[in-house]
């Protein structure tokens, strides 16, 4: 469903991997729709990170729902689905080929976190800046995610806060 006056675009689905390329697809569709092209690359990257975490480890089900809000100068894009274990950020070595989801979100987002549902599990959110106007994206090298030897790529992101080895930048309880 999709509300043009919130600028609100929600997807249900099962989180397998042939799904997870026709929601990354829906994503890009309507960042296109609300004219904000250049925040495709990061936010396809991020829901696909999500997505492929719910595939990869949530219990009992597969079902989860995909959100992108536009609020003022900030896209949120969330996914919720029914485990109530919080996700980790993860530390993957450089030969290791999986654990670097969470590492990419923060790579690429402003801000990022995890809001506790309980028994109805949790929400996993990223932000990201809309406006122009916003703090210039710095580059990353590739050693800041996959612990690898740096390698600089045109690749752009904003970070919002330090670098920190903790489960998530922020927890929210309700």
């Amino acid at each position: 469903m999709i509300s043009e006056a919130s600028r609100h675009c929600t997807v249900e689905l099962q989180a397998l991997p042939s799904r997870i390329g026709q929601v990354r697809r829906i994503v890009s569709a309507q960042l296109r729709y609300w004219q904000l092209d250049r925040l495709i690359d990061q936010a396809a990257l991020g829901v696909t990170e999500l997505l492929t975490n719910v595939h990869r480890h949530a219990q009992p089900d597969k079902l989860c729902t995909v959100e992108m809000e536009l609020l003022l100068d900030r896209l949120t894009v969330s996914v919720h689905d029914h485990d109530p274990r919080i996700p980790m950020l993860g530390s993957a070595g450089p030969l290791e080929t999986t654990g670097r989801g969470l590492a990419l979100i923060d790579a690429v987002s402003e801000s990022w976190g995890v809001l506790p549902k309980g028994d109805a599990g949790k929400i996993v959110w990223f932000t990201l800046p809309t406006s122009p106007t916003a703090t210039a994206p710095v580059p990353y090298t590739v050693a800041s995610v996959y612990g690898a030897a740096p390698v600089e790529t045109s690749f752009a992101v904003v970070e919002a806060e330090p670098r920190e080895c903790a489960a998530v930048r922020s927890v929210v309880t309700t």
